[in-house]
Parts: structure tokens; sequence; C-alpha cells
């Protein structure tokens, strides 16, 4: 069984997203022996944003390709056939300003691509990376949760699960550290989130 594991976290051993993926990984591992682990972190090597001459890369005769088209062609290829090739993905997905980081942005606009995680038909779209199962590790320093009025400013997993699921992914878990950022609730939202991947994994 093959596993992605995905941090985006910019905070280093300070970050709470961080410390739930790496307990999520290490409990499959314990389930699976023989579990292969990807490990992808896009803080240290973030993708970079999508431009004009990235994006018109592929279209290119390859002969005519400048150094930086090659060099983000490879990457971006580097990128999907991890993400294709798991059977599992673990996205460490902490909310900056309502959304996602922008690494983790950057990295769904390279791994979002017509003719290999979807396509277009006369139906409408169709997703082509089903199958796997993913768990979003999702943490807040406020609360955005169903019960909070400020549910409506959450971008964060709404966003994830819609992209997730237009590339066929719909088993999908989140496990959710909230109110990281409120100092009486930060122990015990951590203490919450890891009986939930206890749960989780224990379910599985």
């Amino acid at each position: 069984m093959k596993l992605l594991q995905i941090d985006s976290s910019i905070l280093s051993d300070n970050s709470v997203s961080r410390q739930l993926t790496g307990a999520v990984v290490e409990q499959w591992r314990q389930a699976n022996p023989e579990l292969e682990v990807i490990y992808r972190d896009l803080a240290a090597r973030a993708p970079a944003h999508l431009s004009a001459d990235i994006l018109s890369a592929v279209s290119v005769e390859p002969s005519r390709r400048n150094a930086r088209q090659r060099e983000e062609l490879a990457f971006s290829e580097a990128l999907l056939t991890e993400f294709l090739a798991a059977d599992a993905v673990v996205i460490g997905a902490p909310m900056y300003n309502f959304s996602v980081p922008s690494q983790l942005k950057a990295w769904l606009d390279r791994v979002m691509v017509a003719g290999r995680t979807f396509k277009y038909t006369e139906t409408g779209p169709v997703g082509l990376a089903g199958g796997k199962q993913v768990v979003i590790v999702s943490s807040r320093g406020g609360i955005y949760s169903q019960e909070s009025p400020t549910q409506v400013m959450d971008h964060q997993e709404s966003y994830l699960k819609a992209a997730l699921g237009f590339m066929g992914i719909t088993d999908v878990d989140v496990i959710r550290a909230e109110g990281v950022n409120i100092t009486e609730q930060r122990e015990r939202a951590i203490a919450a989130a890891q009986c939930q991947v206890h749960r989780l994994l224990k379910a599985a």
C-alpha cells in the first residue's frame, strides 16, 4: 500500500497540522507495517504558481521548450505521478485567511489535470482519480464549525472536498483541530483531534 503524506504549514515544528499528519501516518504504519510512505513538504519546496509560460509548456514542441518549462513540466509530472500512484493521501491543511495555504493551492493546480485526474464529457466533468482514501488534517486558529456563525467563512475544508470530488475522490475524512490560537482551547483541540485520529484508523 502506498500513502502520500502532504504537509503545507509554514510553521515547522510549531505546526499543529504537521503534528497531526505525523500521528495519522504513524498509526497507519502500525496497522500496515509494509506501508510505503511518500512525503511531500510543500513549504520546503512549493510548486510555482501557474503562469502563462508554465501553462503553455505542454503545447510547445519539446525541442522549443526553454529550461524553465522543461523543469516545471518534470516537476508537475513528478507531483502527478506520486498522487496517482497513492492508495491513500494524508493532507495537512491549516487554514490561512479562511482558505488553504497558497502552497497547497499550487499543488492542486498541478494535479488537477484534464485527461489525467478528470475529463470533460457531454454530460459534464468526470473524475479519473477515484478509489483513493483521503484524510484531510484541518487546523484552524478560530472556530469555523457548523455550529459557529463564522462557518460561512470556511473556504478551506469545503474547497478541498470540492477539488477532490471533482477528481472523483469521495472517500474523504476530516481530522479537525479548531481554535488552536485560543489559549484556553489549544490543548483541548489537539487532544480532541488525536482522538479523532485514533477512532478513524481503528475503524479502518
